[in-house]
Protein backbone atom coordinates (compact mmCIF):
# COMPACT_ATOMS: atom_id res chain seq x y z
CA UNK A 1 0.00 0.00 0.00
CA UNK A 2 1.39 3.72 -0.95
CA UNK A 3 0.94 6.49 1.30
CA UNK A 4 -2.01 9.08 1.01
CA UNK A 5 -0.45 11.85 2.40
CA UNK A 6 -3.78 12.87 3.94
CA UNK A 7 -2.60 12.94 7.91
CA UNK A 8 -5.04 12.25 10.49
CA UNK A 9 -7.85 14.19 11.31
CA UNK A 10 -8.01 16.28 14.32
CA UNK A 11 -10.58 15.85 17.03
CA UNK A 12 -13.94 17.93 17.86
CA UNK A 13 -11.92 18.99 21.06
CA UNK A 14 -8.31 19.68 19.18
CA UNK A 15 -10.12 21.96 16.63
CA UNK A 16 -12.38 23.81 19.24
CA UNK A 17 -8.97 24.19 20.97
CA UNK A 18 -6.95 25.35 18.32
CA UNK A 19 -9.38 27.75 17.01
CA UNK A 20 -9.47 29.42 20.75
CA UNK A 21 -5.78 29.58 20.78
CA UNK A 22 -4.21 30.44 17.56
CA UNK A 23 -4.16 34.42 16.55
CA UNK A 24 -3.08 34.58 13.19
CA UNK A 25 -4.83 32.59 10.18
CA UNK A 26 -4.18 32.85 6.32
CA UNK A 27 -7.51 34.01 4.92
CA UNK A 28 -7.58 33.46 0.97
CA UNK A 29 -10.22 35.55 -1.52
CA UNK A 30 -10.68 35.56 -5.32
CA UNK A 31 -9.21 37.90 -7.37
CA UNK A 32 -11.10 39.23 -10.38
CA UNK A 33 -8.13 37.64 -12.67
CA UNK A 34 -9.49 34.65 -10.69
CA UNK A 35 -6.42 34.37 -9.22
CA UNK A 36 -5.84 34.01 -5.17
CA UNK A 37 -5.64 36.92 -2.97
CA UNK A 38 -3.92 35.50 0.51
CA UNK A 39 -2.80 37.19 3.72
CA UNK A 40 -2.38 36.69 6.85
CA UNK A 41 -4.56 37.93 9.42
CA UNK A 42 -5.56 38.03 13.52
CA UNK A 43 -8.55 36.23 14.31
CA UNK A 44 -11.09 35.18 16.97
CA UNK A 45 -13.50 32.55 16.66
CA UNK A 46 -16.49 33.48 18.36
CA UNK A 47 -20.16 30.95 18.34
CA UNK A 48 -18.70 29.38 15.14
CA UNK A 49 -17.54 31.86 13.19
CA UNK A 50 -14.23 33.38 12.66
CA UNK A 51 -13.85 37.36 12.90
CA UNK A 52 -11.34 39.34 11.34
CA UNK A 53 -11.17 43.03 11.12
CA UNK A 54 -10.05 44.42 7.49
CA UNK A 55 -9.89 47.62 6.10
CA UNK A 56 -12.89 48.93 4.20
CA UNK A 57 -11.05 49.47 0.62
CA UNK A 58 -8.57 46.65 1.22
CA UNK A 59 -8.22 44.20 -2.11
CA UNK A 60 -9.93 41.32 0.40
CA UNK A 61 -13.10 43.59 1.00
CA UNK A 62 -13.15 44.36 -3.07
CA UNK A 63 -12.83 40.25 -3.16
CA UNK A 64 -15.37 39.44 -0.85
CA UNK A 65 -18.06 41.79 -2.66
CA UNK A 66 -18.06 40.06 -5.44
CA UNK A 67 -17.27 36.69 -4.59
CA UNK A 68 -18.07 35.54 -0.80
CA UNK A 69 -16.68 32.17 -1.00
CA UNK A 70 -13.81 31.97 1.49
CA UNK A 71 -10.86 29.55 2.01
CA UNK A 72 -9.45 29.97 6.01
CA UNK A 73 -6.31 28.24 7.11
CA UNK A 74 -5.31 28.15 10.26
CA UNK A 75 -2.02 25.77 11.27
CA UNK A 76 0.46 25.45 13.78
CA UNK A 77 4.50 23.95 12.10
CA UNK A 78 5.72 22.52 14.99
CA UNK A 79 3.42 20.11 15.56
CA UNK A 80 2.18 19.72 11.48
CA UNK A 81 -1.51 20.17 12.16
CA UNK A 82 -4.10 22.51 11.16
CA UNK A 83 -7.35 23.66 10.01
CA UNK A 84 -8.65 24.32 6.61
CA UNK A 85 -12.12 26.48 6.37
CA UNK A 86 -14.10 26.30 3.39
CA UNK A 87 -17.14 28.86 3.90
CA UNK A 88 -18.85 32.12 3.64
CA UNK A 89 -17.69 35.58 4.17
CA UNK A 90 -19.88 38.51 4.90
CA UNK A 91 -18.36 42.64 5.77
CA UNK A 92 -19.77 43.89 8.93
CA UNK A 93 -20.42 47.45 8.94
CA UNK A 94 -21.96 47.72 12.62
CA UNK A 95 -20.21 47.22 15.96
CA UNK A 96 -17.00 47.72 14.66
CA UNK A 97 -15.02 48.74 17.68
CA UNK A 98 -17.05 46.18 19.76
CA UNK A 99 -16.16 43.55 17.83
CA UNK A 100 -12.25 44.76 17.21
CA UNK A 101 -11.68 44.93 20.67
CA UNK A 102 -12.55 41.25 21.11
CA UNK A 103 -10.44 40.51 18.25
CA UNK A 104 -6.89 42.33 19.40
CA UNK A 105 -7.27 41.80 22.97
CA UNK A 106 -5.11 38.61 22.61
CA UNK A 107 -2.59 40.93 19.69
CA UNK A 108 0.83 40.23 20.85
CA UNK A 109 1.77 43.64 21.51
CA UNK A 110 -1.28 44.66 23.36
CA UNK A 111 -1.47 41.44 26.00
CA UNK A 112 -0.97 42.85 29.92
CA UNK A 113 -1.41 46.40 28.30
CA UNK A 114 -3.64 48.95 30.57
CA UNK A 115 -7.16 48.65 29.94
CA UNK A 116 -7.76 52.27 29.25
CA UNK A 117 -4.64 52.10 26.72
CA UNK A 118 -5.93 49.12 25.25
CA UNK A 119 -9.15 50.80 24.39
CA UNK A 120 -7.64 54.11 22.91
CA UNK A 121 -5.50 52.19 20.50
CA UNK A 122 -7.88 50.22 19.13
CA UNK A 123 -10.40 53.16 18.89
CA UNK A 124 -7.32 54.76 17.07
CA UNK A 125 -7.02 51.92 14.55
CA UNK A 126 -10.40 51.22 13.86
CA UNK A 127 -11.07 55.01 13.43
CA UNK A 128 -7.27 55.57 11.09
CA UNK A 129 -7.83 52.86 9.23
CA UNK A 130 -11.69 53.19 8.28
CA UNK A 131 -11.85 49.28 9.20
CA UNK A 132 -15.14 47.26 9.19
CA UNK A 133 -15.39 43.19 10.45
CA UNK A 134 -15.44 40.02 8.32
CA UNK A 135 -17.49 37.30 9.64
CA UNK A 136 -16.54 33.78 8.18
CA UNK A 137 -19.02 30.95 8.58
CA UNK A 138 -17.62 27.91 7.92
CA UNK A 139 -19.42 25.27 4.98
CA UNK A 140 -16.89 22.35 5.28
CA UNK A 141 -13.63 22.21 7.60
CA UNK A 142 -11.04 19.41 6.95
CA UNK A 143 -8.11 19.38 9.37
CA UNK A 144 -4.66 17.37 9.86
CA UNK A 145 -2.57 15.95 12.34
CA UNK A 146 0.75 14.97 11.41
CA UNK A 147 1.26 13.81 14.65
CA UNK A 148 -0.65 11.25 14.34
CA UNK A 149 0.53 9.75 11.11
CA UNK A 150 3.02 6.87 11.57
CA UNK A 151 4.89 7.43 8.44
CA UNK A 152 5.51 11.14 8.88
CA UNK A 153 6.93 10.26 12.45
CA UNK A 154 9.14 7.56 11.38
CA UNK A 155 10.49 9.85 8.51
CA UNK A 156 11.31 12.37 11.05
CA UNK A 157 12.82 10.18 13.46
CA UNK A 158 14.75 8.53 10.63
CA UNK A 159 16.06 11.65 8.39
CA UNK A 160 15.05 14.59 10.35
CA UNK A 161 15.91 13.99 14.00
CA UNK A 162 19.04 11.79 13.40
Amino acid sequence: MSYTGQAPPLTSEEIESMLKENRIARVCTHNKDGTIHAMPVAYRYINGQILIISLIKSRKNKNIERNNNITVLIDTPDPLRGILIYGMAEIDCDNVYEHALTIMETSPPLVGMPKEKFERITKAYVDTFKSVIVKITPKHIITFDYTKDATWQNFLKTYIQE
